[in-house]
């Protein structure tokens, strides 16, 4: 059985607590969800693909498989929340390094007191 094989143990479904919210999953639910979407991001990054959310078409075609892996073993807003964040990153990152070109200084942030 390979890394990814579909074999892998799903999730268990999140259970209702007694004040009616849902429990938050496990240490080995979140690892599950992690290895699912570091699978999907290597995908996209391999296929030059930023937002698989803007262009889901091409995600779909290059990483289909990984994204319902990734979408099986975590949480929908966990989904949603890492496709967007993942832009964030890359933009602040790009951001950074054209200040730094630029001759810009990128100061560490203040500490509170």
């Amino acid at each position: 059985m390979g890394w990814f094989s579909s074999g892998s143990p799903k999730p268990a479904a999140p259970k209702p607590s007694s004040d009616g919210a849902f429990e938050a999953p496990n240490r080995s639910d979140r690892a599950l969800c992690w290895e699912a979407r570091d699978a999907f991001f290597e995908c996209l990054d391999r296929n030059n693909i930023l937002d698989s959310i803007k262009d889901k078409d091409a995600a779909e075609r290059a990483c289909g498989r990984l994204d319902q892996e990734f979408q099986r073993n975590c949480a929908g807003s966990w989904v949603q929340y890492f496709k967007k964040r993942r832009v964030v990153e890359y933009n602040k990152e790009q951001t950074l390094k054209r200040i730094e070109s630029e001759g810009g200084e990128i100061l560490p942030p203040a500490l509170k007191r």
